[in-house]
């Protein structure tokens, strides 16, 4: 199997499973999935109402369906502390609570425009 075609069979895996989890978000918790996918209202109803088969097309493109939101440098160094080891300490705890506000921030920065 090329280089290529593993490549594709993974982001098709990674697109089903990450499907399949919106889905699941979406249906427990829909202002909290909203939030951590990032995603609108209207897009939530979509995903909501697809079936298992819809889910498997949907997926089977070569197409990464998610993406990573956090572009900001600041909140990858507050997130990998700086790319030094993390532990349990009080300021660990405030480094990814200060991450999570800036993520936030963005979230609903990206959501209205």
């Amino acid at each position: 199997m090329s280089n290529e075609t593993r490549m594709v069979n993974e982001i098709r895996e990674m697109n089903l499973q990450y499907l399949i989890l919106a889905q699941h978000l979406i249906r427990s918790d829909r202002a909290q999935a909203t939030y951590q996918l990032g995603i609108s209202e209207a897009v939530a109803d979509i995903i909501d109402a697809l079936s298992p088969m819809q889910i498997h097309r949907v997926a089977s493109s070569s197409t990464l369906m998610c993406r990573v939101r956090i572009d900001d440098e600041l909140v990858w160094s507050l997130l990998t502390n700086g790319g030094q080891e993390q532990g349990d300490s009080p300021l660990d705890d405030a480094r990814r609570l200060h991450a999570s506000i800036l993520v936030a921030t963005q979230s609903q920065e990206a959501l209205a425009s």
